[in-house]
């Protein structure tokens, strides 16, 4: 009987490690997942993402998007993401056409002890035609969640936003050609006002995705927006959380790669962020997206900086953990370079490829602890190559020197540290040999 319960603990210990994700960006490695609404519930962040999947016969539209259900995932470190599972999906809510695979661009919010998922599909006959949103609503923000019977009434539209005012009024937001914006009632679950038309918005091209914050008195209204041919994320401000905006500037750039983007904007603990998606994950098909995360910064009038994505993305990383160096803060711009581990399985993620003496690579905000005492490697190099890493800078303190052995299979060597220096640091990780090395990962111990 104890055998058996220690066995069965061990099982509820693996099941639970297989549901959390060590994350830089993407956020998420194991499962396709675009659309990000970040929430801040108590001392964590939840996002709620749509859910990428490839059409199988009979099963959505090939080359096209794809979406049977949502996940929900959360943090309180924005490192390491727990996926509390399926929430809501197309066959188990009574208006939704379960054949369309078209469960896109969710949100949630919490409103007097109630978390309301607000999400948007297909309707089926007889409740109508075209796109509704519906409602979810749970006791806690990871679920369960029972939909209402039907969908909001006086709504036809894709990407349902909410947002409470500070004097408790309750706004949805959702695109249909235009964004438009409306009051909700204390429910949560009807309009409190006919639908406007959110104007002084650009006119010309797709807009869609919209996500309303508000900083200091100042209403900011986010979108994406195809100016050109891609999408790229915008933003405008107001007074008002029904307007009048007006065009204020571009926060995230096009990507050539994909042709979409859409986005949330949070402020935890003290520090601004955005949620964003791209299709690292599936460069050559980017209608399978992965959610990203970066800092971002306000100037002194309030406009907000433009960012730029990172691979490293955001959050402390522990350093008894895997550090995947490939997602990192800096690079040598010769000698070191970033490829899949298998391309037919690129959920495996990447390796960071040294072929030149000296080439680097540098993994910023890294904790280490003062019990440190070795570190081991994951690499790959059939002549053997030596390795070296500093803290802080490229010539910073040596902490480490490993003799990689000769293997043209990835292997793990392990190495004492030649000191520890506590706290938070970056960390140079640099070819000493003439030989190659690949490199999955590192991991103090």
């Amino acid at each position: 009987m104890v055998q058996h319960y220690k066995y069965s603990l061990l099982i509820c210990f693996l099941m639970l490690l297989a549901n959390i994700t060590i994350a830089q960006n993407p956020l998420i490695t194991n499962q396709f997942t675009a659309d990000p609404s970040a929430r801040v519930f108590g001392d964590k962040v939840y996002v709620y993402p749509s859910h990428d999947i490839m059409a199988t016969k009979g099963h959505g539209r090939p080359g096209w998007f794809n979406m049977a259900d949502y996940h929900v995932f959360s943090s309180t470190n924005l490192t390491d993401w727990t996926d509390h599972g399926v929430i809501i999906s197309q066959d188990k809510v009574n208006w939704v056409d379960s054949n369309a695979y078209a469960m896109w661009a969710p949100d949630c919010i919490e409103r007097n002890g109630k978390f309301y998922f607000y999400f948007p599909a297909q309707i089926k006959a007889p409740y109508g035609k075209g796109f509704g949103i519906g409602v979810a609503i749970a006791d806690k923000p990871y679920g369960p969640f029972t939909p209402t019977p039907e969908q909001i009434k006086g709504v036809a539209g894709i990407d349902p936003n909410v947002f409470i005012d500070k004097d408790g009024q309750a706004y949805l937001y959702y695109a249909e050609g235009n964004i438009y914006g409306a009051k909700l009632k204390d429910n949560m679950l009807e309009l409190a006002s006919e639908p406007k038309i959110l104007g002084e918005l650009p006119n010309k091209g797709l807009k869609e995705g919209p996500y309303l914050f508000e900083r200091k008195g100042t209403y900011y209204l986010t979108y994406p927006h195809v100016e050109n041919k891609t999408e790229r994320l915008e933003y405008a401000i107001a007074n008002n959380p029904l307007g009048p905006f007006k065009f204020a500037g571009v926060i995230m750039k096009e990507s050539p790669e994909c042709w979409t983007n859409h986005q949330s904007i949070i402020s935890f603990k003290g520090q601004w962020y955005l949620f964003y998606h791209h299709n690292d994950l599936s460069p050559n098909f980017d209608k399978n997206r992965s959610i990203m995360a970066d800092s971002l910064f306000f100037n002194e009038d309030g406009t907000i900086r433009e960012i730029t994505p990172t691979l490293r993305g955001v959050g402390i990383t522990r350093t008894r953990k895997e550090i995947q160096i490939d997602r990192y803060s800096d690079i040598s711009k010769q000698g070191a370079s970033v490829n899949f581990i298998d391309t037919a399985n690129r959920m495996k993620g990447w390796k960071t490829e040294f072929n030149q003496q000296g080439a680097w690579i540098r993994y910023n905000a890294i904790d280490f602890d003062k019990q440190l005492k070795s570190i081991e490697i994951m690499a790959a190099c059939v002549q053997g190559a030596a390795i070296e890493i500093r803290v802080d800078k490229i010539n910073g303190p040596v902490i480490s020197s490993v003799k990689l052995e000769k293997s043209d299979e990835w292997h793990t060597t392990k190495s004492n540290l030649l000191k520890v220096i506590p706290g938070k640091h970056d960390i140079f990780v640099s070819l000493k040999s003439t030989t190659p090395a690949d490199i999955d990962w590192i991991r103090f111990k």
